[in-house]
Parts: structure tokens; C-alpha cells; sequence
């Protein structure tokens, strides 16, 4: 694995696997400090491939469109950890890759991931893997993990690739409905709520944190983040950002990285997920932070110093699904000029040319002199795009 041992300037083009929003965000921040990027990304119309200075369109493991990467770019990145890992290995030993493909490689198996957190020392969970008939058997005589959600290992996201699991009765059925893959049966714990904590970390070991998000999902996708995160005292968020933090290490990380937390009732702290990448939690930092994660991607990738993360305005970010298009079967336009009325938000639109229910279509920043500002500003634009409930509502 190549290991960047001096910084990159611009005009260097970077490099990004994956065309999704996360990468369009990372190739405007990267060009506004004068880089090019190249994206590599199979989908013609993609949110990254629309402003990339090169678009390649091809499917990841492309051997020839690998090749033009690694020969064209000076240091890599992915947006998404389903890149395969492999991939990411092959271009590692040609030119810099953050994060690397043995990193990327944890945290798209929920087994491997959980198994490497606590071997680290920190908690998760308690779980079963289930690979096949006689661990599925083992798994329904541990009466202790029942209620229970059943993950996909893989390619599991926003929800997809998980079913609830009242009793051990149930698991069979509830593992044949996902077909008999790979999975985890996870216990379901006493939530009181949930936060991420995102740092960055650059090649030669040193980590920025950010503020703890706290977090809101619906339907399992992430619906509003509340930051600073009005739950957490300064004792928690320094537990949060040292588990993180000790994750980061041990993976021998380098890029944006974000842990997501379940806090229980007990005040414990359970590690949820890792995501290897700028994280949908971060958003707020584009217009709430000294430096955005998307920024501090682009630092961390070139061996840049890591931009400062002092957060100046409290803010809520509020998740815009493709739903807010729909009026029943008929597709309009929201009204942004209603949401922007308030000159305090601001929206982020990603490009996709089709709305569709469920579907992340962008994402808008409000922020305030106090969080209850923001959390106020929000929920007026919820009402605008037709939206019901408020910014803390589970």
C-alpha cells in the first residue's frame, strides 16, 4: 500500500470512486481549492459525474478504467464502502487510497465490523452471526437476544436489509424473507437516542473532531440532525469522540470517518455502524463549520493539515426525500423560495433528475443563535414541503 509522504497541491487531479451525492460534494469542495477530479462511476447521469472534470463510465472493477485512475490521479478516495475492497487494494499499491481497502473492507460486513470493535474495547451490541442452518439454530436458544432486529452482513443501508424479530419463533421466517444470506441478529436495547461523532484523520495520525450530531430517523433513513447534540453533556461527547477515535486508530484510518451511537437508557454507549466516508449527519458542517467534512475529505486525501471543525452557529439539517415531489400521483416542484424565505437556511440539491419516494434527493441547513432557532426554522420548512412531525419526533 502506497503511503503519502508529501502534500499534494493543486492542480493535482484527485480521484473518487462512486458518482453519488457524497462524491459531488467532495468534487466541489475539491474544486474550489483548485484540484480536478476524476470520478469513476458506471451510472451515465450521475449527481458527481455531472461536475467531475472527467467522468469514467464503467463498472468499478473495470481493469482499463482502473488503469487511466491510477495513472491519472495523484491519491484516490471512495464515497461509499460498497466499492469492493479489492479494488481499492489494487489501486492502494499504485497510488494513495484513503481510506484503504482494508479499512473500507471492515465495515462492509456487519460480522467483521462488530467483531473488530470489540476486540478494540469498545461495546456493541449484543449478537449472533448467522451464516448458516446450525447458526440459525444456535441463535434461536439464546432466548437473551430476543426482541431482535436481523441485519443483512452486506450491502445494508437507510433501512434496507433488516427485519424486526419479536421471538427466537420468528427468526427462521425472518431470515428466509431476506434470503437466507449472511446476517446478524442484533438485540434491540433500550434507546434513548442516538448520535454520530465524525472526525477526520490524516495520514500521519493526527484527528479533528466535530461536534456530536444527534440524530432522527424515519422508516430507517435519517431524517434531521441536531448539532451540538442537545442531549449529550461534555462527559458523553468526550466518550463518544474517544471510542471514535480509537476505532480511527486501530483501522489505521486516514479520510472522514463517522461511528454511529446508540445511547441507552443507562447512559451506555453502543456502537451502531461505522461509515468510512463523509457521512449524511455531517451535512450541517457545510454551512455550520470553519471546515465542511467534504473539505476536510479533500485535506485529509492530499496530506493537507486538517482544517479547523469549530462549529459557529448551532444548526438542524433536515433530510429531503423524493416523497416531498409527490402531491399523490402527481409530481410537483416544492416550493423553495417559501423554504429560503427564512434567510438563515439553506437548501442542497444533488442533481438527481428523478424523484422517487425514499429516495435522497438533498438536504437543507438551518441555522440559528440557538439550536431551538434552528429546530424552529426547520419545522416551518417541514410544513412548506408538506412534511409532518418535528425535528425531535422518533
Amino acid at each position: 500500500m502506497k503511503v503519502l509522504t508529501q502534500a499534494i497541491s493543486p492542480p493535482a487531479t484527485l480521484g473518487i470512486l462512486g458518482g453519488g451525492q457524497l462524491g459531488r460534494m467532495f468534487a466541489q469542495a475539491a474544486q474550489s481549492m483548485g484540484y480536478a477530479v476524476w470520478v469513476l462511476e458506471p451510472e451515465v447521469n450521475c449527481p458527481a459525474g455531472q461536475i467531475a472534470n472527467r467522468h469514467i463510465c464503467a463498472a468499478y472493477d473495470d481493469p482499463a478504467a482502473l488503469i487511466e485512475m491510477a495513472e491519472n490521479c495523484a491519491a484516490i478516495t471512495t464515497e461509499f464502502e460498497n466499492v469492493p475492497a479489492d479494488v481499492l487494494r489494487w489501486l492502494g499499491a499504485r497510488v494513495p487510497v484513503a481510506p484503504s481497502g482494508d479499512a473500507v473492507a471492515i465495515a462492509q460486513n456487519r460480522i467483521v465490523e462488530k467483531t473488530f470493535i470489540e476486540q478494540g474495547g469498545v461495546s456493541v451490541a449484543p449478537y449472533a452471526a448467522i451464516r448458516d442452518a446450525a447458526e440459525l439454530d444456535i441463535a434461536q436458544n439464546h432466548a437473551e437476544l430476543f426482541p431482535a432486529i436481523l441485519k443483512t452482513a452486506r450491502m445494508g443501508y437507510d433501512g434496507k436489509g433488516q427485519v424486526s424479530v419479536k421471538t427466537a419463533d420468528d427468526l427462521a421466517a425472518a431470515w428466509s424473507s431476506l434470503q437466507n444470506v449472511e446476517c446478524v441478529l442484533e438485540k434491540r436495547l433500550p434507546l434513548k437516542f442516538e448520535v454520530s461523532a465524525l472526525l477526520a484523520r490524516g495520514w500521519g495520525g493526527a484527528i479533528a473532531h466535530y461536534a456530536l450530531a444527534q440524530n432522527v430517523h424515519r422508516n430507517g433513513i435519517l431524517h434531521t440532525s441536531s448539532v451540538p447534540a442537545p442531549s449529550a453533556d461534555d462527559a458523553l461527547t468526550q466518550r463518544a469522540q474517544t471510542a471514535a477515535a480509537k476505532i480511527a486508530e486501530a483501522m489505521g484510518y486516514v479520510g472522514v470517518l463517522c461511528v454511529e451511537f446508540f445511547i441507552l437508557d443507562d447512559g451506555s454507549l453502543i456502537v451502531n455502524e461505522v461509515a468510512p466516508r463523509p457521512h449524511n449527519s455531517g451535512h450541517y458542517t457545510m454551512n455550520a463549520c470553519l471546515t465542511s467534512q467534504f473539505e476536510q475529505q479533500v485535506r485529509a486525501l492530499a496530506g493537507l493539515p486538517l482544517g479547523a471543525t469549530f462549529q459557529h452557529s448551532p444548526t438542524v439539517m433536515l433530510n429531503i426525500l423524493g416523497d416531498v415531489w409527490f402531491d399523490g400521483d402527481a409530481t410537483c416542484q416544492p416550493d423553495w423560495a417559501a423554504v429560503l424565505a427564512n434567510v438563515d437556511s439553506f437548501v442542497h440539491l444533488y442533481g438527481k433528475a428523478e424523484p422517487r419516494k425514499s429516495r435522497k434527493m438533498g438536504h437543507v441547513n438551518f441555522v440559528g443563535k440557538r439550536l431551538e432557532k434552528a429546530a424552529l426554522r426547520c419545522e416551518l420548512a417541514m410544513l412548506t414541503l408538506g412534511l409532518t412531525g418535528g425535528v425531535s419526533e422518533q
